[in-house]
């Protein structure tokens, strides 16, 4: 099992900045393919950012790209997201997630993933 915890999030104004972390414990993680998730106001949870293990590939969608950076340490069981330039359609909660078995890509697929934290609220207003 690997248990992930998100936080980081918060209130900020529109065109700012705010970096979210994801500290995994448990059953190591740092082979395991991970990525970020979010549930906007009244819909489906939506891909964000995913990242292979060893840090190499990622993948964003393409709202995201050029704003959002997803990085991590495995030394640290630790995985980032940067976000600048936020717009107010990037207010959601934000889910970290990890695969359960190794695989060399990164992934928007999130049925693949085995673990979830339990989501940071990231507020953007206008």
């Amino acid at each position: 099992q690997v248990q992930l915890v998100e936080s980081g999030g918060g209130l900020v104004q529109a065109g700012g900045s705010l970096k979210l972390t994801c500290a995994a414990s448990g059953e190591t993680s740092k082979d395991y393919t991970m990525g970020w998730f979010r549930r906007p106001p009244g819909k489906g949870r939506e891909f964000v950012a995913s990242i292979s293990w060893s840090g190499t590939t990622t993948d964003y969608e393409d709202s995201v790209k050029g704003r959002f950076t997803i990085t991590r340490d495995n030394a640290k069981k630790t995985m980032y997201l940067q976000m600048h330039n936020l717009k107010p359609e990037d207010t959601a909660v934000y889910y970290c997630a990890s695969r359960n078995y190794y695989s060399g890509s990164a992934s928007s697929d999130e049925f693949t993933y085995a673990y979830w934290g339990q989501g940071t609220q990231v507020t953007v207003s206008s």
